[in-house]
């Protein structure tokens, strides 16, 4: 393990790709930053939100107690059958627009519990 004040730390290597500053290993295979995701209450929330976004509006599905790699797969499945973009950040997938009950008809089909948030 490199000291984390040196300079001279590999962050980028061709062969690997990006590369882990503290531990030094490649990012897929760091040993140091195991992704934990927040243990929720049980509980599957779909809400929508504006803040920050300059007004546009994405719908947040919090609370699913998924592994990194699930929740990216399941992020995915949101996005094609929405038809739209988004992102998994933080164990919270981000749906771009207002797709609030297609989102839930689709976890409650999975066998997810879900509620709507919010107003």
């Amino acid at each position: 393990m490199k000291d984390k004040l040196s300079k001279d730390r590999t962050v980028y290597s061709t062969e690997h790709g990006k590369m882990c500053p503290d531990c030094g290993n490649p990012v897929k295979q760091c040993t140091c930053r195991k992704q934990t995701l927040p243990l929720g209450d049980g509980n599957v929330r779909v809400s929508r939100e504006t803040k920050g976004r300059k007004g546009k509006g994405v719908t947040l599905i919090k609370g699913l107690s998924m592994d990194a790699d699930a929740l990216a797969l399941m992020g995915k499945k949101l996005k094609v059958m929405c038809g739209t973009g988004g992102t998994v950040k933080k164990g919270v997938i981000e749906i771009q627009g207002d797709h609030i009950e297609r989102i839930l008809d689709y976890l409650s089909k999975q066998g997810v519990k879900a509620k709507r948030a919010g107003g």
